[in-house]
């Protein structure tokens, strides 16, 4: 191969690139405005593009959706982490996951709601959203693995499920949405709830 065949093909591979990524960039700004299941016509509109050429980039509608998803968690993936660690003060360590959660559920916002409805379709979302609910609560006990060893055995996993549950997207968003708890009310309300849970197993 020459190198003028070189530079056609790398730059055939560029704007590929840049037009795929436009593609899920204009998904993803219809999942922020609201409208959760565009079709590939208003898609192709906000890119700049035709509906038959979306499927030059992707084998279908799915497959889109899925490349949106993935991307958006890789952009969000920041606020998972937690700032207080198991030997922090209990206030502390709760005002942290609350925080922690609160941003990270406010910048999956849509997309959240998109992953959850398509799951039961798409394989590989179900499988992503299986393993993200796992490290959550995998972090949950290691936040708090003293409150939970000062209990016995069956009630800590039964604490540990419930504050899998009270501080999980779909808990948030209940409030969020279903309630009309703006962020800041949601987030005290979180707060409360795990301070509640956590009352009966605290250590002194």
């Amino acid at each position: 191969m020459s190198a003028t065949d070189r530079d056609d093909a790398d730059g055939r591979h560029l704007r590929r690139q840049r037009n795929r990524e436009a593609v899920v960039d204009a998904l993803l700004t219809l999942y922020g405005e609201g409208n959760l299941d565009p079709s590939s016509a208003e898609i192709a509109e906000r890119a700049g593009s035709s509906p038959r050429s979306l499927f030059r980039y992707f084998d279908d509608i799915d497959d889109l959706c899925g490349e949106a998803i993935r991307r958006h968690e890789d952009r969000i993936r920041r606020h998972v982490t937690v700032g207080a660690g198991p030997d922090d003060p209990l206030a502390d360590r709760v005002a942290a996951l609350v925080a922690s959660r609160v941003a990270l559920y406010e910048a999956a916002g849509a997309v959240g709601q998109v992953a959850r409805m398509r799951a039961p379709f798409q394989p590989l979302i179900a499988a992503e959203l299986a393993q993200g609910r796992t490290f959550l609560r995998n972090q949950v006990r290691r936040l708090f693995a003293r409150e939970l060893a000062a209990i016995e055995a069956s009630r800590a996993d039964a604490l540990l499920s419930a504050l899998d549950v009270a501080t999980s997207y779909e808990s948030y968003w209940l409030m969020r949405q279903a309630q009309g708890h703006g962020r800041a009310r949601a987030g005290h309300v979180l707060e409360s709830m795990v301070h509640a849970l956590l009352a009966p197993a605290q250590v002194h």
